[in-house]
């Protein structure tokens, strides 16, 4: 059992953790579809689509109609590229727009976002 103390450094380094940036895949092994989104928050992004996706409920209408059909199984999640992260916070919406188009025409990818 972790001291008073340890717990409250654990949560306080937890909360300091910086996201990871950058761009993702979303692919079915099934029929070799993939979707590409980019992320400011790229654990929290795979978390988010799984969650929606298990419930029936993802913004994409063709990538659930996949899912549906072929289960949780059949979908892999991809970090493409992370991107670094003492970038300036202007340049980061850019970035991460510009890397996502990137993949999605290097990819042949539909987009996600």
């Amino acid at each position: 059992m972790q001291s008073k103390d340890a717990r409250k450094e654990a949560v306080r380094k937890f909360k300091e953790r910086k996201p990871l940036l950058g761009a993702y895949a979303i692919r079915c092994t099934a029929t070799s579809q993939v979707w590409v989104g980019a992320s400011r928050n790229l654990d929290a992004t795979r978390n988010s689509s799984w969650f929606c996706l298990r419930n029936g409920k993802h913004i994409d209408k063709p990538l659930q109609e996949e899912w549906k059909t072929h289960g949780e199984t059949a979908f892999q999640y991809e970090i493409l590229e992370k991107l670094d992260e003492d970038l300036h916070p202007l340049e980061v919406a850019n970035l991460l727009k510009e890397k996502r188009g990137r993949w999605i025409a290097q990819l042949s990818a539909r987009p996600l976002n």
